[in-house]
């Protein structure tokens, strides 16, 4: 093999230590798929490009003689290689350092590939030791439970080589922690996934089902990854996530020792043996737990269409994808039947999602009949009610979609003294609770009305730094994104709602760790949940331009992460049914965007767009 076109590059030769991509002809490096050069040029370790999934990068172990740099280079390249277990990275180490190193521990993300750096030469007798120090700049970290964390700051980590006395080579014995790599190659070697589980404090009002709550991990996407995900569901929730959520798995089911890689049959069909800690679970809770596990494959494929569960030598139960709408919640799983925006007459309005049918007619009840001006507005995940901000910000009333009865007196009434000091845009929650945050200086608050109404209830928000412009809860009810105004910089931040016990009469609630979701904005200017785990943002980078773009809760971005421009955008609204088109509102009325097309004026007048929530 002369040559290997691959993502727009043409690669030829190697050096030794370098990670090389062989496209898959049926398997793996058939005999005449593919031949191993030995010659070329020194390249970087973030040399290689975005494969599709066809194309594995596998390492080259060291050759004899290598000099301490190459040694190094190797054993990095290595690190962004597809072999299971690290294997050709542990041969750049000594025998000692192979079987301590805990590659699984963490993976540093940089926003380069490691530079290396000479450091003072070891203290052996001999000239047998020599130092480097691995340098860069931190985008983020995934920890031993495959949870990414944004991070910021320099990096620098000594490495130390040694000879082996017997064999006179260069081998590593002092290395980080875990795994570093860039950015680019992170990209390559992790895919972002859901795993689910079940929230402890939230039931849908209508069935009484759990309800699902994704929780974002990445795992490496060409090692095994159904494997990956099936163990990482066992494991539980992340740290973050575990105080609201539980598993329906018994304490210590795993996967038998010695299984094998995980994969579905012709049917789509994908099998789970559990050992015997999951053998006498009742049917029930064997349909949560592959539940569970086909929400959570899923996410890493859709052609995953049924899991079975084994423990014990027998079937426990199987569960294909129309039973499990029957044994659980999930948000993405709930299509609205409209979506809504206020007119140039500040009226609610409302055209049939996902029919292709633009017209618009104004919604029944109070809302739609123009008595009351309207700034804001929220409607219930059922559709059946909703909840509105008078036009000058100050009052909060609840209305019927379904019938013409007035509007009553208002829920909740701001003292704030001008229009950007008072109430924010509500939000609906699954069990049918009303979110909105009062911005008054003089008393800033998130509160809470119970079933629409009542005495509002005020959430402590511990760690809260800044005015909350923005609330708007997931579909599973545990999690909520706040726009947060600091300084003249507008985050947007990820809270967990925690449920406590309070007076005996009514819940204490919380949002708590709160974490960004976007820190590489300055400035967040309208918001909408598109997933269940994804957000779509209007905001702009210091310095940059507007953008509407896809970020993950968890803080980092999707692959196809900004979308068509827009400009002036005054709301965003999308669903957390992906299938549903994105619509905006701008100085040029309602917009859509149609898959693969730029956006597209509807309605020359339209001040707010939203989907049920």
């Amino acid at each position: 093999m002369g040559a290997e076109q691959r993502g727009g590059r043409t690669r030829t030769g190697r050096t030794p230590g370098h990670a090389m991509a062989y496209a898959a002809c049926g398997v793996v490096l058939l005999a005449g798929c593919a031949s191993m050069p030995d010659s070329g040029d020194l390249r970087n370790v973030e040399s290689t490009p975005r494969q599709d999934t066809q194309v594995r990068v596998f390492a080259m172990p060291p050759r004899d003689d290598a000099p301490p740099a190459e040694i190094v280079q190797g054993f990095l390249e290595a690190l962004t290689s597809d072999d299971p277990g690290y294997s050709t990275a542990r041969q750049y180490l000594t025998d000692r350092a192979a079987r301590t190193w805990e590659p699984e521990r963490s993976t540093t993300v940089l926003a380069d590939g490691p530079a290396t750096e000479t450091g003072p030469a070891g203290t052996r007798e001999g000239g047998d030791g020599f130092s480097f120090v691995l340098t860069g700049t931190r985008v983020a970290t995934v920890d031993a439970q495959q949870s990414y964390a944004p991070a910021s700051g320099g990096y620098g980590q000594p490495v130390h080589l040694t000879r082996d006395k017997k064999t006179g080579q260069w081998r590593i014995d002092t290395l980080p922690t875990g795994v570093v790599m860039g950015k680019s190659d992170f990209q390559r070697n992790y895919v972002a996934v859901n795993k689910y589980y079940f929230a402890s404090n939230t039931k849908t009002d209508a069935s009484g089902q759990p309800m699902a709550v994704a929780d974002p991990v990445y795992v490496r996407e060409r090692v095994d990854p159904m494997t990956q995900m099936v163990r990482s569901v066992l494991t539980g929730p992340t740290s973050w996530l575990r105080p609201v959520v539980r598993s329906s798995f018994p304490t210590g089911a795993a996967l038998p020792k010695g299984v094998g890689s995980l994969t579905p049959d012709d049917q789509n069909k994908i099998t789970v043996p559990l050992n015997d800690k999951a053998a006498h679970i009742g049917q029930s809770k064997c349909e949560e737990m592959a539940a569970q596990l086909l929400f959570s494959l899923q996410s890493l494929t859709p052609t995953v269409d049924e899991v079975a569960l084994r423990a014990g030598g027998t079937q426990l139960c199987s569960l294909n994808e129309e039973r499990a709408a029957t044994v659980a919640a999930r948000g993405s799983q709930n299509s609205p039947g409209y979506l809504y925006f206020i007119d140039g007459q500040h009226r609610l309005v409302r055209m049939a999602s996902g029919s292709g049918d633009t017209k618009a007619d104004p919604v029944p009840g109070a809302f739609g009949d123009g008595a009351k001006a309207l700034r804001s507005v929220a409607v219930a995940h059922d559709e059946h009610s909703a909840a509105g901000v008078a036009l000058d910000g100050r009052s909060l009333y609840v209305a019927s979609t379904l019938s013409g009865n007035s509007l009553g007196n208002p829920v909740l009434v701001s003292k704030g003294k001008t229009e950007a000091d008072r109430l924010t845009t509500p939000s609906w929650d699954a069990r049918g609770d009303l979110w909105v945050a009062d911005r008054d200086p003089a008393d800033p608050r998130l509160l809470l009305l119970e079933k629409g109404g009542g005495e509002p209830l005020k959430v402590l928000t511990p760690g809260l730094d800044g005015r909350i412009n923005a609330v708007r809860v997931a579909a599973d009810g545990v999690r909520i994104a706040l726009v947060v105004d600091k300084g003249g910089k507008q985050s947007l931040l990820i809270g967990r709602i925690e449920r406590g016990v309070g007076d005996g009469t009514r819940p204490a609630m919380s949002v708590q760790e709160l974490r960004s979701a976007t820190p590489e904005l300055e400035k967040v200017t309208a918001m909408s949940w598109a997933g269940d785990s994804r957000l779509v943002v209007v905001g702009r980078e210091a310095g940059g331009v507007e953008q509407v773009q896809y970020v993950q809760c968890d803080g980092s971005f999707p692959e196809a992460g900004t979308l068509p421009g827009l400009t002036e955008v005054r709301s965003i609204a999308a669903s957390e049914d992906s299938s549903l088109p994105l619509f905006a509102t701008s100085k040029d009325g309602l917009l859509w965007l149609p898959g693969g097309s730029g956006w597209r004026t509807l309605k020359e007048t339209a001040s707010v767009a939203f989907y049920p929530g």
